[in-house]
């Protein structure tokens, strides 16, 4: 008698156990995707997209992610290709700075890149062949800034794994002002990156 009871136990278990992984959306057999670790975020130029950038953020903060974002330097065919840019970078840095004090405040880790290429999309290739991520947020082209068709085109067919396009619907744009740089006695210079919406 004390085996019935036992095993009738042990089945109304392994059916709740049964019930609620069907039922919970991350276990099998009704499993959903799982989230992104890393979402690579690459932008072109002197400013970001606010709106591509948030859209971005919220993924990240919605699956506990790491944002990458990765800016793409272009390095002229006179230069050797590891050459380095100053003055692309000069205006990288403090755009990179602009970034992580705004996932900052919503909590979002960041690990930031800067690559280089001929072009914007020998720059991709390089940062796609390297780098690790999960998924890529890349925003298009809404004027000068973003990437234009033919690179999402070429993206879309020629780079695997999860690829977001965001157009956005407004202008705003972050971009970073380049910081004072004055001599204070006995102490160093310091940098300071503040948000702007253009």
């Amino acid at each position: 008698m004390i085996w019935l009871v036992v095993l009738a136990a042990l089945a109304v278990a392994g059916g709740a156990i049964l019930v609620w992984r069907w039922r919970h959306p991350e276990l099998s057999p009704n499993r959903i995707t799982p989230p992104a670790k890393r979402i690579l975020f690459p932008f072109v130029g002197d400013t970001v997209s606010q709106r591509a950038l948030d859209a971005a953020l919220r993924l990240a903060r919605a699956e506990n992610a790491t944002l990458v974002p990765a800016f793409i330097a272009t390095v002229p065919m006179d230069l050797n290709i590891e050459a380095p840019v100053p003055e692309e970078c000069a205006g990288a840095v403090p755009l990179l700075d602009t970034i992580e004090l705004r996932a900052a405040r919503l909590g979002v880790p960041v690990d930031s890149r800067i690559e280089t290429g001929r072009t914007a999309r020998h720059a991709l290739r390089r940062l796609v062949d390297h780098e690790r991520y999960d998924r890529i947020v890349i925003p298009a082209s809404e004027s000068r800034e973003g990437f234009s068709a033919d690179d999402i085109a070429w993206l879309l067919d020629n780079v695997p794994g999860e690829i977001l396009v965001f157009r956005p619907s407004g202008p705003e744009h972050l971009h970073a002002r380049r910081p004072r740089r004055s001599v204070v006695p006995n102490q160093e210079r310091i940098r300071t990156g503040h948000d702007v919406i253009r």
